[in-house]
């Protein structure tokens, strides 16, 4: 499984919009309206890198409002869950 962390911003009054849209797509786990420079950070599970690739470049960056983005891979994830369990892929 990979892990990453889309730092996103957003046009203004967008940003609901946005999250809706990005909901809908399979592998965004998480989203996380913040302050700072980014308006949001997405968390993308998949299962592998060229699938991330094609969220990334197809969907993420064309949702709704999007005006800028950069990706954080996770090299290691730890959690007191059992992640691959909750967001692995089932056979």
């Amino acid at each position: 499984m990979v892990t990453a962390f889309v730092l996103i911003s957003v046009e203004d009054r967008k940003v609901h919009e946005t999250v809706r849209a990005l909901l809908k797509h399979r592998g965004v786990t998480e989203i996380h309206i913040v302050a700072g420079e980014y308006d949001m950070v997405a968390v993308i599970r998949v299962k592998d890198n060229e699938t991330l690739a094609r969220l990334i470049t197809n969907q993420i960056v064309n949702a709704p409002g999007v005006e800028r983005t950069k990706t954080l891979f996770a090299l290691e994830s730890h959690s007191t869950y059992n992640l691959q369990d909750i967001f692995g892929e089932k056979s």
